[in-house]
C-alpha cells in the first residue's frame, strides 16, 4: 500500500457483465469481494449487451424517416431496463425506474429531433449512443445498495472527464486528470463507491462526446490514472487476453504477462480485449492493468506492466487480426518523383478521420498501396479522387482482404522470425498482398485475402508454439 489508507481500485464492467440483472448482481459482488477487504473500488460500466448498436440502428432509422422503427427499439429498450431494475429490487416508485424513465423520454425526444431535420450529425450521434452506459450506471448502483455497499453514479462528464469536440472518437484534455481527482476524491472520502458511465465525456460547453467503440476500457484508465490507483481491473467474460482469437484458435491460450506496447498493438490490429488507447493514460504513472474472469475470479488473468517479459525462446506471444479489410492503391505516372502526392494522401485520410491499418510503397514510388477497413473505403476513393483529380493517377480498390498480425517484445533482435511467418503461410499457399514491420520490432503485419484469414491464424499460431497444450482425459 501507498499510505496508511486501504489502496484504490478502479474496475471496468464490460457489456456482458451488464447484460441483464443476474449478471449485473454477479458484478456487484466481484466489487463486495474488494470493498469487505477494505480496498477503495470505482466501478466504470458499460451499456448492456447490444444496447450500443440498438442506439446506432435507431438513430440511423430516425434519419431515414423511420420514426416508428425508432420509437419501438426504444420501448424495447425501456422494457429490458425496467425489468432488469425491477429484478434488481427496485420499487415501482424508486428513483432508480424513475430516472429510467426520464432518460428514456430524453433520448425519444433527441431521437424525434433527428427524425424531424432528416441529419443525424456526429454530435447527436453521440448524445444518442451514450443512453447506453448512462442507461446501466443507475441499475449497477442499485445492485451495489442491495448489496450494503454505498454509492453514488455520474455520468462520464459528471465525473470530471473533459475531452476535445471531435465526436465518436473523442480525446481527453490534460485538465481531465485533475478534475476527476477532485470529483471522485470526494466521494471516496465520504465512504462512497463511485459509479462511472463510461465510453463518454463532454467537451468544455457540456456537450456530450464519446471515446470511440470500447471506449469503456479508455474511461477507466483515464480514472485510474487521475486517481493514482494501485491497478485497474478490467472484468471480462474471458480469462484475460489470448494468444489468439478462441474461435478461430480452439488451443488458443491465456497470456500471463504483457507490456504496454504489446497490449496496444494487440488492440490496434483486431484483438477486441480492450481499446487500443486503453493503456495510455496508465503509462505515466506505471499502473498496471489487468485483465480478469468474472466467471474465475481468483485467476490472475492477463497482467499489463510497463516492461515485457518474454520466456526464453518465445519471440511471439499472440496472433491476431483485423477480417473486413479493403487495399486502396494510388498508381500511375502522376506519382513517379513527386513527394507531396503522398502527404495529399495521408491529408485525405486525416480529414475523413480514416484509421491505416498498413501502407507500402513501391521502390520505383510509382503507387502507394493502403489498407483500410472497408467499412471507410468508399468514402476514402472518392475522397481521394476529389483531392487528386486534377493528377495523371489512378485509385484502385481491392475487397475481401485481412490483416494478420504477430506481436511479441521477443522479436526485437531475433532472427528468423518473418520466415517462420511466411513459411507458415506457404504451407496452406496463402498467398500475401503486402507486408509491414514497424521499427519498435513489435509486430509484423500481413495483407492477405479474406477467405484466409482463419487457416493463416491457426498455422502461424502453431508455428510459433502457441498452441496450448492437450490435456489427456486419460
Amino acid at each position: 500500500m501507498k499510505d496508511s489508507q486501504p489502496h484504490l481500485l478502479v474496475m471496468k464492467f464490460g457489456g456482458t457483465l451488464m447484460g441483464d440483472s443476474k449478471a449485473i448482481r454477479h458484478s456487484a459482488s466481484l466489487v463486495g469481494r474488494s470493498t469487505a477487504q477494505g480496498v477503495r473500488v470505482v466501478v466504470v460500466v458499460s451499456a448492456m449487451t447490444g444496447v450500443t448498436n440498438q442506439l446506432l440502428r435507431l438513430a440511423d432509422a430516425a434519419e431515414q424517416g423511420d420514426i416508428a422503427f425508432a420509437n419501438d427499439e426504444i420501448a424495447l429498450m425501456r422494457n429490458r431496463h425496467f425489468t432488469a431494475a425491477q429484478e434488481l429490487g427496485a420499487a415501482p416508485d424508486s428513483e432508480t425506474v424513475r430516472e429510467i424513465r426520464e432518460m428514456h423520454e430524453t433520448l425519444r425526444q433527441a431521437v424525434y429531433g433527428v427524425y424531424l431535420l432528416r441529419e443525424l450529425t456526429p454530435r447527436s450521434r453521440d448524445l444518442i449512443v451514450s443512453f447506453g452506459e448512462r442507461l446501466s450506471a443507475p441499475l449497477m448502483t442499485l445492485a451495489l445498495t442491495q448489496a450494503g455497499i454505498r454509492t453514488h453514479h455520474l455520468t462520464g462528464g459528471q465525473a470530471g472527464i473533459l475531452t476535445d469536440d471531435h465526436f465518436g472518437n473523442a480525446r481527453p484534455l490534460p485538465s481531465t486528470y485533475q478534475r476527476v481527482r477532485d470529483r471522485l476524491d470526494g466521494l471516496l472520502g465520504a465512504g462512497l463507491t463511485p459509479v462511472v458511465a463510461g465510453f463518454m465525456g463532454e467537451t468544455e460547453r457540456g456537450a456530450i462526446t464519446t471515446l470511440g467503440r470500447g471506449g469503456t476500457d479508455f474511461s477507466a484508465t483515464i480514472v485510474g490514472a487521475a486517481l493514482h490507483a494501485e491497478e485497474v481491473w478490467a472484468w471480462k467474460d474471458v480469462d484475460g487476453v489470448m494468444s489468439a482469437d478462441p474461435r478461430a484458435v480452439p488451443l488458443a491460450q491465456n497470456i500471463a504477462h504483457l507490456s504496454y506496447g504489446e497490449v496496444m498493438e494487440l488492440a490496434y490490429f483486431g484483438a477486441k480485449v480492450l481499446h487500443p488507447l486503453a493503456v495510455t493514460p496508465l503509462q505515466e504513472h506505471g499502473i498496471p492493468l489487468r485483465v480478469k474472469s468474472a466467471a474465475d475470479p481468483e485467476f490472475a488473468g492477463t497482467l499489463v506492466t510497463a516492461e515485457p517479459t518474454t520466456a526464453e525462446g518465445q519471440s511471439v506471444k499472440a496472433v491476431t487480426a483485423i477480417k473486413g479489410v479493403s487495399i486502396i492503391t494510388v498508381s500511375g505516372a502522376g506519382i513517379l518523383g513527386v513527394p507531396d502526392v503522398v502527404a495529399e494522401l495521408f491529408q485525405v485520410l486525416a480529414r475523413e478521420n480514416i484509421t491505416l491499418l498498413m501502407v507500402s510503397q513501391s521502390s520505383s514510388m510509382s503507387n502507394v498501396s493502403l489498407a483500410i477497413q472497408s467499412v471507410s473505403a468508399v468514402r476514402t476513393v472518392a475522397a481521394l479522387q476529389r483531392a487528386l483529380g486534377g493528377r495523371q493517377l489512378e485509385v484502385a480498390i481491392q475487397e475481401g482482404v485481412a490483416v494478420l498480425a504477430i506481436v511479441g517484445a521477443g522479436m526485437r533482435g531475433t532472427k528468423g522470425v518473418a520466415a517462420r511467418l511466411f513459411g507458415a503461410m506457404a504451407t496452406e499457399e496463402i498467398n500475401i498482398l503486402m507486408i509491414s514491420q514497424g521499427s519498435s520490432e513489435l509486430n509484423i503485419s500481413v495483407a492477405i485475402e479474406g477467405k484466409d484469414v482463419d487457416v493463416a491464424t491457426r498455422e502461424v499460431h502453431a508455428a510459433f508454439g502457441l498452441d496450448a497444450a492437450v490435456v489427456s482425459g486419460d
